[in-house]
């Protein structure tokens, strides 16, 4: 999505507001557990991850080497300038002007070869002059002492070069140099690989060294530490395989709208570097189809795949379900099979396009009434290929125009009526109803402004605003989207007996807020539980920022332990909450961020949902305290008879502030009667059924 000013990183806490007082009343829950809904979709704990810039690089690859394929020139660096900015690329690689490879030796004694380049563009040739050492070298590579590390590197040129790996720790009589020898090359390139173990730590130099006499190519280098898991951090896969998301999308997001899947497949070192227009960075291109699907099968999720429907055509997007799904006996099954990977991946799950509503940012958007032609086009082309696919509209829903402003380029309205020129739901229903099976919806709320209707921008929240009020309002997009659907059931009536479920495919509470994000989270679940029938599945951004960078790795941040509780302590078929205290009526008109009822359990300021586990063995609730104190509520269960001791899974933070929460596990006696909730905290009790 079009996200403005601010990263979606891990969620800062910055001060604590308002209170919201235990109830005046005494707040009481029924459960009743004879009433059940659809099931949960284990698929609602997706991650939503992208190729914007380095994100994906530096999260989850193991590569150690920028620009490892020399998209840029080697050439010495600048002198220092105060006062210039460079861009962000990969790990931070200057955008513009010389990459992080830099000469050793005389300036000119490395030229970029144009004629004769591995890949790409060019490709470094050095020329030697003896004894006297003449290559390239990258600063910054980061090492840790008796750690191994692996790599491989594309050479040729004379066989009276002598070429070597030197990894350099400080400068002076002090240094610590490392040397790799390398064997004799040959005029055509020829792929060494080397391994060693660290004999320093910290940040080195990386060069790539030659003597002797004649010149030597430099096609690719690559350098990982040898544990990686195809290329892949162990410690991040070990973190997000723990939350057992489901299903993963993929590769964007704003990203794919400029995306040629072609470029990702294939022996790396020979796969292209690109310039990404939509992020203005530079993609290697190292972690491309195979390897997201390698992915997906090393943390056992289901991969989402969403096509180039942007600046792409529906015959590519039908060559790449026949890459990934197709048998060896179509063109590109054999393709597949070349690279590597003979069985078909049979992905499931494929999205047409990513915001092609966003006409005044996203690359590729057109009118509506064409993007409804491209988007059938592309779901007969793709249907050809494979007619098991689920296709994946790219839709936005009234609120979802309003927030981003973009009904005002279709319309004169900024909250859409139905049916009008600025509503693409209902243009997509009326238009593309047979060519899609979900329909793909995204929200995004920010910790320090929200949606003004008045002035149609986000305005500073106002400091008195109540916690719930703050806590509830990614929840609210989901009520928000529940809401709207029942209207388009009103318009389409074929809804009813061929529904098109929601895919949630990106969402995000971002930027600095008031309070820790991680229980307006929990709302979101439990709202989406409560609406089970319409949400089927969902995809976070980003998976990566779930992730807490510890000195021993990755492990769960306070929102990725969200994720965890409920997936791995929540039932899957939800049963009936009723209550004594309603949510507060909205003060805001509806519209963009604020449906017409809030979202949320008639337990306020507490929220409550229950489920029966698949085989009805074991119920189990969920009591959410957005608040930032103590609350209590009186709970009765109808329906079931359950056993006398339970179990308590409690998502709580030591600290006033709630920050670093921790999941701790007590047993407990009858779920029944009054329980107190600690703040910030959800609490999930499990019984088993008599």
């Amino acid at each position: 999505m079009k996200i403005p000013r601010i990263p979606l990183l891990c969620l800062a806490v910055i001060t604590l507001a308002t209170q919201v007082p235990a109830s005046a009343q005494t707040v009481t829950a029924n459960v009743d557990a004879s009433v059940v809904g659809a099931p949960i979709s284990p698929y609602i704990y997706g991650q939503f991850i992208e190729q914007l810039g380095g994100l994906i690089y530096n999260g989850l690859w193991s590569e150690m080497l920028d620009d490892r394929k020399f998209y840029y020139a080697v050439q010495p660096l600048p002198p220092p300038n105060p006062a210039s900015r460079f861009g962000g690329g990969f790990r931070g690689m200057r955008s513009v002007g010389p990459g992080r490879w830099n000469p050793i030796g005389p300036p000119d004694s490395v030229v970029m070869d144009t004629h004769h380049p591995f890949v790409g563009d060019h490709s470094p040739l050095i020329e030697l002059d003896g004894t006297a050492p003449r290559g390239i070298v990258q600063t910054g590579v980061n090492f840790v002492k008796g750690t191994s590390y692996s790599g491989r590197i594309q050479l040729a040129g004379d066989s009276t070069a002598d070429i070597a790996i030197n990894i350099v720790w400080g400068s002076g009589p002090n240094s610590i140099r490392q040397v790799v020898k390398l064997g004799s090359l040959r005029l055509q390139y020829k792929k060494f690989l080397f391994s060693f173990k660290a004999d320093g730590s910290g940040s080195a130099r990386f060069e790539v060294v030659g003597t002797g006499t004649g010149s030597f190519h430099v096609g690719a280098v690559s350098l990982m530490p040898s544990d990686n898991l195809d290329g892949f951090r162990p410690d991040a896969i070990a973190a997000l395989k723990s939350l057992h998301s489901g299903v993963y999308r993929f590769p964007g997001g704003n990203f794919v709208s400029a995306y040629d899947w072609r470029n990702t497949v294939g022996d790396p070192d020979k796969r292209p570097p690109t310039w990404d227009p939509v992020w203005n960075a530079l993609q290697p291109n190292d972690i491309g189809l195979d390897e997201l699907l390698k992915f997906c099968k090393l943390i056992d999720v289901k991969p989402y795949i969403t096509v180039n429907a942007g600046l792409g055509d529906a015959w590519s997007a039908a060559q790449e379900v026949e890459y990934t799904n197709g048998s060896i006996n179509t063109p590109m099954g054999r393709w597949r099979a070349k690279n590597g990977h003979p069985k078909p991946y049979n992905v499931h799950f494929w999205g047409i396009g990513n915001e092609m509503w966003g006409i005044s940012y996203q690359f590729g958007a057109m009118k509506p009434v064409q993007y409804m032609y491209k988007q059938n086009e592309f779901a007969k082309y793709m249907r050809k290929v494979d007619p098991s696919l689920v296709l994946i509209a790219s839709g936005a829903m009234p609120d979802t125009m309003t927030g981003s402003r973009e009904s005002l380029s279709l319309g004169p309205d900024l909250v859409p009526k139905y049916l009008s020129p600025e509503d693409w739901d209902g243009m997509l229903l009326s238009r593309c109803f047979n060519y899609f099976d979900m329909i793909s919806e995204h929200f995004y709320n920010y910790g320090n402004t929200h949606l003004d209707l008045a002035t149609g921008r986000q305005v500073p929240d106002n400091p008195n605003e109540p916690i719930t009020d703050w806590m509830r309002r990614p929840a609210n997009h989901i009520r928000i989207k529940y809401e709207e659907y029942k209207e388009y059931e009103k318009l389409f009536p074929q809804l009813v007996t061929h529904p098109k479920p929601l895919s949630i495919d990106e969402w995000a509470y971002s930027g600095n807020g008031r309070y820790p994000v991680y229980p307006s989270y929990a709302w979101v679940f439990q709202e989406m539980f409560r609406h089970s029938s319409l949400i089927k599945l969902a995809a976070y951004t980003f998976a990566t920022s779930l992730l807490k960078p510890t000195p021993a790795g990755d492990t769960l941040n306070s929102n990725g332990l969200v994720f965890k509780i409920y997936r791995d302590h929540f039932g899957t078929i939800p049963v009936k909450v009723t209550g004594n205290s309603p949510q507060p009526k909205p003060t805001d008109p509806p519209g963009g961020e604020q449906p017409v009822v809030n979202a949320g359990s008639p337990t306020f300021p507490l929220d409550v949902v229950g489920a029966w586990s698949s085989n009805h063995h074991t119920l189990t609730i969920s009591v959410l305290n957005p608040t930032n104190v103590v609350q209590s509520i009186d709970l009765t269960v109808t329906g079931a008879t359950l056993a006398h001791k339970g179990m308590l899974w409690q998502l709580a933070s030591p600290n006033a502030n709630g920050s670093d929460a921790q999941i701790t596990k007590h047993e407990v006696t009858g779920v029944t009667g009054t329980l107190t909730v600690p703040r910030f905290s959800v609490n999930i009790y499990v019984f088993r059924a008599k």
